[in-house]
């Protein structure tokens, strides 16, 4: 069983801006739709427990334990003791399989970013001031706008009469990068440096930034600036417009994973699905490293009455036995099989022979689908496309494929130029982020192939 990555989005705001009250509403929305929730609050002051003093796992702590695992029935707590702070990535990585994690906080973990604006709230409302003018103004969305505020604001937060005007000459053009000149509230020129001590902290490391992907708000300045930006502004209470935009872009994706089993290998001189690898058949090694990441599972194959096994060796995952549908053999003909058996709009096509065949490389390229808008997502790397470890948006790609047939092509990747399909091409510096022991399209097709690797897993 592989532990597959949860992707992962922050709601981001300023004190009572009301990220809590968001977050939660957002969690019941998704779990209404029937994703698995994850998620994680940061907690900025040093020092909270979710014990006390008296039950038995708080003594084991007081005593000198620096690790300390509460479990009962359906639930489990860890407690642990360490120098300094937890990184967000390292939180994100520890908790894997969910459909989506929401993180409340940690602005600085390079997470995507939802920016909360509440009008209610009047650190809210300054901020969206400057950032709104930093838009007019043509500055990026990676500006520090820090320097706006400073130039708007007093440290008090009280507006500097004439603000606007001075912002005129401001920063060559530079768009609020550090050193630059800026206004202070006399109207002199002050630089980055100067500025650090007299701040107002609305402003210090709490404005949208590179990472922004959208705005929650009700504040129509902030809505203006989102435009100008190009990002989304979503209304302060349409908790379903904010979980579409999350559903479409962050959670996983579900994903039809097809496991291509063909039939009689020549060169393995028997069918590779039912060959023993580690002692059982081939194919319920593909199996249990996929069927997590699966939201449907379908096997194709020619010999559909030699593999219905599988349904007694895994009756909780439906597995679908589909044959193929065309009698000439190919890569094609079998994709396109794939591609029609498959019942959600993402298809994880895989071969069975891939030994190290990995879920976190499939959920990776059905974000990388979700992100870019793509309709083939395939691993390249020096031998060329892997379209047997690749992601397909099915009803884009099947017109495609059935135009590539009927022209009498069989390679897979033969319908890549058509001009209907987005191809986008994943390079193996992200495969290995996905996967970084690698080997995922390592293939076995002879018996000496398989032998190698069967020592290769043992050894390893």
């Amino acid at each position: 069983m592989v532990n597959v990555p949860s992707p992962a989005i922050s709601i981001v705001g300023r004190h009572n801006s009301g990220k809590t009250t968001l977050i939660v509403k957002l969690i019941e929305e998704l779990v209404a739709r029937g994703h698995d929730v994850g998620s994680v609050k940061h907690h900025s002051h040093k020092g909270f427990d979710i014990d006390y003093p008296g039950k038995d796992s708080y003594r084991h702590r007081e005593a000198g334990a620096s690790e300390t695992v509460i479990s009962a029935p359906g639930q489990i707590a860890r407690m642990k003791t360490f120098e300094g702070e937890a990184e967000c990535s390292e939180i994100v990585r520890s908790m894997p399989g969910h459909d989506i994690i929401v993180v409340e906080g940690y602005r600085k973990s390079g997470l995507p970013t939802i920016e909360l604006m509440r009008s209610g709230n009047e650190a809210d409302q300054r901020v969206a001031e400057a950032f709104a003018l930093g838009a007019e103004r043509g500055w990026t969305l990676g500006t520090d706008f820090t320097q706006i505020a400073k130039s708007l604001f007093t440290s008090e937060g009280e507006r500097i009469e004439g603000a606007e005007e001075a912002l005129d000459g401001i920063l060559c053009g530079d768009g609020g990068r550090s050193g630059q000149a800026s206004v202070g509230e006399t109207g002199a020129p002050q630089t980055a440096e100067d500025e650090k001590d007299d701040i107002h902290p609305d402003f210090e490391h709490k404005m949208p930034c590179a990472g922004t992907v959208a705005i929650v708000t009700d504040i129509p300045r902030a809505i203006e600036a989102a435009a100008a930006y190009g990002i989304p502004a979503i209304g302060l209470n349409d908790t379903a417009a904010l979980a579409d935009f999350v559903e479409k872009y962050f959670v996983r994706p579900r994903v039809t994973v097809v496991i291509q089993a063909g039939g009689e290998s020549r060169r393995m001189g028997r069918s590779k699905a039912t060959v023993p690898f580690l002692g059982r058949p081939l194919i319920c090694r593909l199996i249990e490293r996929l069927s997590p990441v699966a939201d449907d599972l379908v096997i194709t194959t020619n010999e559909p009455d030699n593999l219905t096994f599988l349904h007694r060796e895994f009756p909780q995952l439906n597995i679908q036995l589909v044959c193929d549908m065309f009698t000439s053999r190919g890569a094609l003909p079998g994709l396109y099989t794939a591609l029609q058996a498959a019942r959600n709009p993402y298809v994880a096509v895989v071969a069975c022979d891939m030994v190290f065949a990995s879920g976190s490389l499939v959920v990776a390229e059905a974000l990388c689908m979700n992100e870019t808008g793509a309709d083939v997502v395939v691993p390249v790397n020096k031998h060329g496309f892997e379209p047997f470890h690749a992601m397909y948006r099915r009803m884009e790609c099947l017109p495609a494929v059935r135009r590539a047939l009927d022209r009498g092509e069989k390679r897979a990747q033969s319908f890549f130029g058509d001009e209907s399909v987005d191809v986008y091409e994943f390079p193996q510096s992200k495969v290995l982020e996905a996967e970084p022991m690698g080997g995922c399209f390592i293939n076995a097709n002879t018996p000496d192939e398989l032998h190698a690797l069967e020592d290769m897993v043992m050894e390893g």
